[in-house]
């Protein structure tokens, strides 16, 4: 197991949370909040936001603590798998009609954080 590849999956998505908990919902927010959409669907979409913001914590948190302690190595596996899932939908909806979600970071943040967690772990 390489520690400093674990390590970088976990700074990657906890750098990840940082601009995405702070800078992004800033942003993304300001969009919602001036558009025309109904107060309930404003709400639900800043916890669908933030939810992600939980993710990329869990996941660094997770991958931290796994780098630190090897023997809990198998619980990288979820984490890995989620990330690499996440891209997944990123890239398939950016490819399927939805191009400017190739231009956001998930799927780079996503899958980078995945194989440098999996290069960790083999």
């Amino acid at each position: 197991m390489a520690f400093w590849f674990l390590m970088a999956a976990a700074i990657l998505s906890l750098a990840g949370m940082v601009f995405h908990g702070f800078i992004g919902a800033r942003i993304y927010m300001g969009n919602v909040n001036d558009s025309n959409l109904p107060v309930l669907t404003k709400s639900l979409s800043l916890v669908s936001w933030h939810v992600f913001t939980v993710f990329l914590l869990v996941s660094g948190l997770a991958l931290a603590v796994i780098a630190v302690n090897p023997q809990y190595a198998i619980a990288a596996y979820p984490v890995i798998g989620v990330n690499i899932l996440g891209a997944g939908l990123f890239i398939m909806f950016g490819l399927g009609g939805h191009g400017h979600l190739l231009r956001l970071p998930g799927a780079y943040l996503m899958g980078g954080t995945a194989l440098l967690a999996l290069a960790g772990i083999l």
